[in-house]
């Protein structure tokens, strides 16, 4: 059934001759490159609670998810069925297993969480995000590289952590003597998670003599996505201990959020070639997600603080 829906779809796409695969592509491409920026904007000069809660979603329901799918093994519809042919480049950038669906888990993790945040004063960003999560799951259909159900379960993860964030930090604003207890446990979870990745068992199945998935390639984003949670941990407790910044929308404030951005597109796009080089693919990913990470929560909003000191105080 999945597949007969990949292939109704796929017969949809050559008979309009790919007219809608560039957007489905720019759709799926925004949701692992520039959807990340958008949170830490709102952290750096919005909302410092609603940008962290929004991270934290992000980071937590992403790490969940290369456990989930480094547990599960499942290929990608082109290698279970034959006559599955993705469209444009969208092969080239799908690696890693099929299920679920990470761009997906990250699209709902980030808009989700924003759409929370925004329902109450308003509500139309939070209506436009949740479309943004349907369209960006859909896009991941379209485009033949994920399974109905590697899209719904991704989504289900995503909301399932959005909802157990905003019950955590309704719980440590009544209780902020217990934060550091949970930064403390998020990393230890983290450390446990790589060990279990790293010593599991994995499907080596070969074709011809070929090896269709190798799960070495395959833990890369595993390291990544783990990294990046422990990241936020880890730069939730530097900046809360020794940086205590608070978010202004004055103009100084929105321009050096903005330099932030490009920066941190820098590190997204430029960092991972020689962090992989320097420490090996598995290493040289955690690093490079957590060096994004540490720049969001804690680097950025420290030099923000020693440049701006009439504009950002502390909290």
């Amino acid at each position: 059934m999945d597949i007969q829906y990949l292939l109704f779809l796929q017969n949809f796409r050559n008979s309009i001759n790919d007219a809608l695969t560039p957007f489905m592509e720019m759709i799926s491409l925004f949701a692992v490159t520039f959807l990340v920026i958008i949170p830490a904007m709102i952290y750096w000069c919005v909302d410092k609670e609603s940008g962290l809660y929004t991270m934290a979603s992000y980071t937590a329901t992403i790490a969940i998810n290369a456990v989930v799918k480094l547990t599960a093994c499942v290929y990608r519809p082109w290698i279970r069925d034959s006559r599955v042919l993705p469209a444009g480049d969208a092969i080239s950038t799908a690696t890693g297993y099929s299920f679920p669906s990470g761009h997906t888990t990250m699209a709902t993790s980030i808009y989700g969480a924003m759409a929370v945040s925004a329902w109450k004063k308003m509500r139309w960003v939070s209506i436009l995000c949740i479309l943004l999560v349907l369209i960006t799951g859909f896009s991941r259909n379209y485009l033949g590289v994920h399974t109905p159900q590697d899209v719904a379960v991704g989504m289900t993860e995503g909301v399932l952590v959005i909802w157990g964030m905003r019950k955590l930090f309704g719980y440590l604003r009544q209780n902020p003597e217990k934060e550091n207890l949970f930064l403390a446990l998020g990393i230890i979870l983290g450390i446990a998670a790589l060990v279990y990745i790293s010593v599991k068992s994995y499907p080596m199945d070969y074709v011809d003599g070929k090896l269709l998935v190798d799960p070495k390639k395959m833990m890369k984003d595993g390291y990544g996505d783990i990294g990046a949670f422990m990241a936020l941990c880890a730069g939730r407790f530097i900046e809360k201990t020794w940086i205590r910044f608070r978010p202004t929308c004055s103009r100084q404030n929105v321009i050096a959020a903005l330099v932030g951005g490009v920066i941190t597109y820098g590190i997204i796009q430029i960092l991972g070639g020689p962090m992989e080089a320097m420490l090996g693919t598995h290493w040289g990913c955690f690093a490079n997600n957590v060096i994004r990470i540490l720049f969001i929560i804690a680097i950025w909003p420290a030099v923000m603080k020693a440049a701006l000191k009439d504009e950002t105080v502390s909290a």
